[in-house]
């Protein structure tokens, strides 16, 4: 057999084939693992030189050329890049997950098969309190001594259910309808399918600390275990153009700006001006937009001048 010199082998990460199929634990009873990916760091250089041509020529390096696609938003190279993960996650944190649309999703289905046997479990020191300036957030923690007894009902609950749910199948009803009060605490699996592009989307958003913990926890294993080993020099161009930047809108340049010149006065007459300093009987109203830039002028070590 003559071997044809021009073919293509496959992509290989060894760093990613050491832990193919490896189960990555994550919360009490789930897990991410690799089954299958395509490409790599080398597949994003060959398809951005392929529509670029002769024009990366400038860029020698291919880290270079990767650091560039990543801050200038070029995101069609890193979409050949395609990854098939195996997870089980926690019915409430799989609706999260699953609102990210641009995978493919094949999920474990408890119309033809038994629901999977585990629920996630909370541990007293883990039952979280109500934020107090986020409807949909969490922000410290119970009492552990009222967190023993919430997890002692948590579990009588979930082995309650399990028994109804296990004694309407004895029964012979159908298991698309025995299955209907089983609590979202439930284990379901799935078969997840997407492109880099969009997978670092998908992980800008779930690992932000505005995203719910246990959904967070999977996002942080995904990109610290899988993404980290498989596309290294994408990785650390994601954390520095994605994850560690900082944006800011025009109004947020101008009062900076003011500060910077060392115009306090300026700086809050600009703030005055978009609505940010509306006054109520315990001080400063809250305004998003004024507090989003709070965070960006302590990051920059600025003085917030109508704080201080």
């Amino acid at each position: 057999m003559t071997l044809d010199p021009d073919k293509l082998a496959r992509t290989h990460v060894a760093a990613l084939d050491q832990i193919l199929g490896v189960p990555f634990k994550v919360l009490d009873d789930g897990f991410v693992r690799v089954v299958d990916y395509m490409g790599s760091d080398e597949s994003i250089v060959q398809a951005a030189r392929v529509s670029y041509g002769k024009g990366t020529k400038k860029i020698s390096e291919d880290r270079g050329l990767i650091r560039y696609l990543m801050r200038h938003r070029h995101t069609t190279p890193f979409e050949m890049c395609e990854i098939k993960l195996h997870v089980r996650v926690p019915m409430d944190c799989w609706r999260q997950w699953i609102r990210h649309r641009t995978a493919n999703v094949n999920e474990y289905s408890t119309r033809y098969s038994v629901a999977i046997d585990a629920a996630q479990k909370t541990t007293p020191d883990k039952w979280r309190q109500q934020s107090s300036s986020s409807k949909q957030g969490s922000q410290g923690f119970v009492d552990p001594r009222q967190g023993k007894s919430l997890s002692h009902e948590e579990v009588e609950l979930q082995e309650y259910v399990r028994q109804v749910y296990q004694r309407r199948l004895q029964a012979g009803v159908a298991r698309e309808q025995a299955r209907k009060d089983l609590p979202l605490s439930t284990y379901t699996e799935a078969y997840w399918k997407i492109d880099l592009h969009n997978l670092f989307h998908f992980l800008s958003l779930r690992i932000d600390d505005h995203a719910q913990v246990e959904i967070r926890d999977y996002a942080q294993t995904i990109g610290c275990e899988v993404v980290a080993k498989w596309c290294p020099i994408a990785w650390q161009a994601f954390l520095d153009y994605r994850m560690e930047m900082m944006n800011l809108t025009k109004l947020d340049v101008e009062i900076i700006s003011a500060l910077a010149k060392g115009q306090r006065e300026s700086a809050m007459a600009l703030a005055e001006e978009f609505g940010w300093l509306k006054r109520g009987e315990k001080g400063l109203k809250r305004n998003r937009e004024r507090s989003e830039l709070e965070d960006k002028l302590r990051r920059l070590n600025l003085a917030i001048p109508w704080r201080d």
